[in-house]
This record gives structure tokens, sequence and C-alpha cells, in this order.
């Protein structure tokens, strides 16, 4: 079953180098969102402070949108989806193999480079740590919650314009609590609160989502 999974996430993390284009598209939308936001607003370095964690993480959610199409959409247009069903291997494993690629070639790049776009926004140093903390914490969620919504929609034409009116609302608590924490950082208050919530969240959904995701590929490919 090791094997299965580690063989599995190799050849997604090759995939993923070898066919770079949608990992650069959705970092360099990243990189966008954050550099442009502050030509819309007032030049005023404390109004940029106060924003600063709340654009970050916006980007961050958008920019992993961007990139879920590609979970499953190849494996279903090739066949290989129905072959990974089929494996005699829990199909719970699998998909979490699938899940742990897409956020190794996506959001792991989001947050190591979260930290030197939010310094550009002003955002105090003191507030780095738990930046990169929360987008450690809740990243990974948005990759789980977001294969559930891929998983029921990768054969359908136009999943792409549905999957953000069927996420938005679910993202919507991991982006409140990681701003939140991020921003009592930067006041110089307390982030734990935020944080445990966001650790909770993950814990449930690791635990849930890949049952969930198994259960959607088999209606999507029946």
């Amino acid at each position: 079953m090791l094997n299965a999974f580690l063989t599995l996430l190799r050849r997604d993390l090759l995939l993923a180098i070898r066919h770079p284009g949608e990992v650069v598209d959705a970092w360099l939308f990243f990189l966008l969102i954050v550099v442009l936001f502050p030509l819309g607003t007032r030049p005023e370095a404390g109004l940029l402070t106060a924003l600063a964690p709340a654009i970050v993480w916006i980007a961050a959610l958008l920019s992993t949108l961007l990139s879920l199409d590609r979970i499953f959409k190849t494996d279903f247009q090739d066949g290989s989806l129905e072959q990974l069903l089929l494996n005699p291997y829990p199909t719970t494993v699998l998909v979490g193999a699938k899940v742990l690629a897409h956020w190794l070639s996506s959001g792991l790049l989001l947050i190591l480079a979260s930290p030197l776009l939010a310094m550009m926004l002003g955002l105090p140093a003191r507030a780095m740590p738990v930046l990169m903390l929360s987008l450690l914490l809740g990243t990974p969620v948005l990759s789980l919650v977001g294969s559930i919504a891929v998983a029921l929609t990768v054969g359908l034409r136009g999943a792409g314009l549905l999957l953000p009116l069927l996420l938005l609302p679910l993202y919507t608590p991991i982006l409140i609590f990681g701003a939140h924490a991020v921003q009592a950082a930067a006041l110089g208050m307390s982030a734990e609160g935020p944080l445990y919530l966001m650790a909770a969240i993950l814990a449930l959904a690791l635990t849930l989502a890949p049952l969930a995701i198994a259960a959607a590929l088999r209606i999507a490919v029946e």
C-alpha cells in the first residue's frame, strides 16, 4: 500500500514537473494579485499593512482554486481514473497521494513565496511565522475540500465555472481564521485561537475528505 501511494505521488509530481504551465500559472496568479492590489488602493503604508493578511490569503485561495481542475481531469480523459478505482488498494489512499501531489506543487510554493510578498505589503516581521503557519494549516484544507468538488464535477462540461460556486462558501471559514490569525500576530496579540481552529479543521478534512473524494469519483465515473 505504501509503495502504491509513493508511486502515484511520484507520478503526479513528475507530470507537474514535465508540464509546469498550470503550476506556474497558479503561482503567477498569486503573485499578480498581491502585486497589483496596492495599485487599486491609496498609497498608504498603514492601509496596506492592515490589508496584507487578507490580500495574501485571498490570493492563496484563488490561486488554489485556479489549479484544482488538473487533479483528476487528465486521469479522467485518458481512462487511468477508472484503473485507479479498480485498483486492489484502498481508493482513499490513492486519492490521498494525488491530493498531496497537488498540494506539494501548488500550496507549498505559495507558502514559500508568501513571506516576501507579505513583506512587500508592509506586514511586520513578527507576523511572518504566523502567516506561514496559517498557510501550512489552511492550504491542505483548500486542496482536500477542493478535491471533493473536482471529483463530483470531473465529467461535466464547464466544471471550471461551477467549482467557484461550490467551493467559495466552503472556503470562507479557512479564509476568515487564516486572515484573523495573521492580523492578530501583526497587532502583537495571540493568534492561538484561530490557529487551533484551523488545525481542527485540517484534522477533520484529513479524516473525512479522502472518503468523500473516493465516493464522488465512483459516482462521476459511473
